[in-house]
């Protein structure tokens, strides 16, 4: 049937009061509108304070159509202005204790397990510290994070080292002190880092608990969570993700954004994989663009008040599509360079921010936000 016969026909149902299903000039079936109605019925529950369930985030990871795809970003959209308006949480890191880490973490160049070209060197002193505090103010950027390959950090010499570059960086007072310094196993050690100045501590749960295993066997998700657990005791706020594309399924991924939410993680870094040679994970394919968009969204819908952070393998992954991480839902982002790779400009990002309407002055080192905003939701 061409396009004149099937309007003419159209037009004749009309006249003779038929009803028509689908007015399309495209010959197939009619649409579906069923996601797009979940996708609404879901953003307008969050919008007004509510939560969804775990088979309702499932529903939102499964959907496969494009159309359908572009209106849960634009729910996420929503969401993201409604509880985190134009604000945009600026971190950066310091590698600062590179290599040799005794962990096999399958996605790290870094581990002692695989031969990579990645570098290595001892804890660093002051001086690249403080640098990174005077780049951060110069660029907007909210926190600065002290990231170490090792295990964990236990009492000792070791603790007194990092206990004072938190406080030189806490002192400077040019950004939030931060860090990633692996596993504690006690509540003495998480304590001291709190009486150094530190305010938030970057342990990620990097995957869902069942997936796991997959890519690490040299400690448990138990690990970290009993990590977390010390942490939040001293009064440390969380920054806690994990990675996507490690061939792990959609479930998985909405198993991990349920498991962040019921810790209570105050920033939620979303790293997409960048394999690197030398790895167990080098050869795996990439995730397409938009399906790491769409696991944007759905985190934004799970965890509605939570800073969303899109971290490591963006600008491999999205190309030119890394503006759209804030109409997916995103509120954070990780500029300067990572721990092993490469980042684009800081300046590119600041005028990404400025091309969108967004403002990367934040100030709210307390996330006392995310708890007004809990309070409103019971």
């Amino acid at each position: 049937m061409t396009e004149c016969s099937y309007l003419e026909s159209a037009f004749r149902m009309l006249a003779f009061g038929e009803q028509i299903t689908n007015l399309s000039t495209m010959i197939g079936p009619q649409v579906d509108g069923a996601a797009r109605e979940t996708t609404a019925r879901l953003g307008e529950a969050i919008l007004k304070g509510g939560s969804i369930s775990y088979k309702e985030g499932l529903s939102l990871f499964d959907i496969e159509d494009s159309a359908d795809i572009f209106d849960l970003l634009a729910w996420a959209n929503r969401i993201r202005e409604r509880f985190k308006g134009n604000k945009v949480h600026l971190c950066s890191i310091v590698n600062a204790k590179a290599g040799g880490c005794s962990e096999n973490c399958s996605f790290c160049a870094q581990s002692a397990a695989y031969s990579t070209a990645a570098p290595k060197y001892g804890f660093v002193d002051a001086a690249p510290v403080l640098e990174a505090a005077e780049e951060a103010l110069k660029n907007s950027v909210t926190a600065v994070g002290l990231v170490a390959a090792w295990k964990g950090l236990n009492e000792g010499p070791m603790l007194d080292d990092v206990c004072k570059r938190i406080e030189e960086l806490a002192a400077s007072g040019k950004a939030r002190p931060d860090a990633s310094l692996g596993l504690i196993k006690t509540q003495k050690v998480a304590d001291r880092l709190k009486e150094a100045g530190l305010e938030c501590y970057g342990h990620n749960l990097e995957s869902s608990k069942r997936f796991f295993p997959n890519h690490c066997t040299s400690h448990t998700y138990e690990d970290r969570l009993e990590t977390i657990g010390y942490l939040k005791n001293a009064g440390i706020k969380i920054c806690s993700g994990g990675i996507i594309g490690m061939v792990e399924t959609r479930q998985h991924r909405c198993d991990l954004a349920f498991a962040l939410r019921d810790l209570g993680a105050n920033v939620v870094p979303i790293n997409i994989l960048n394999p690197i040679p030398g790895t167990p994970l080098a050869d795996n394919p990439p995730l397409p663009p938009m399906e790491i968009l769409k696991t944007i969204a759905c985190f934004r819908f799970i965890l509605p008040r939570q800073e969303i952070m899109i971290a490591g393998g963006r600008t491999v992954n999205l190309r030119d599509l890394q503006s759209m991480i804030f109409m997916a839902g995103a509120s954070a982002l990780m500029v300067g360079n990572y721990l092993t790779t490469l980042n684009q400009p800081v300046e590119k990002d600041l005028q990404m921010l400025k091309d969108l309407g967004l403002d990367p002055n934040w100030d709210k080192h307390d996330f006392a936000d995310q708890e007004q905003n809990v309070a409103a939701a019971l």
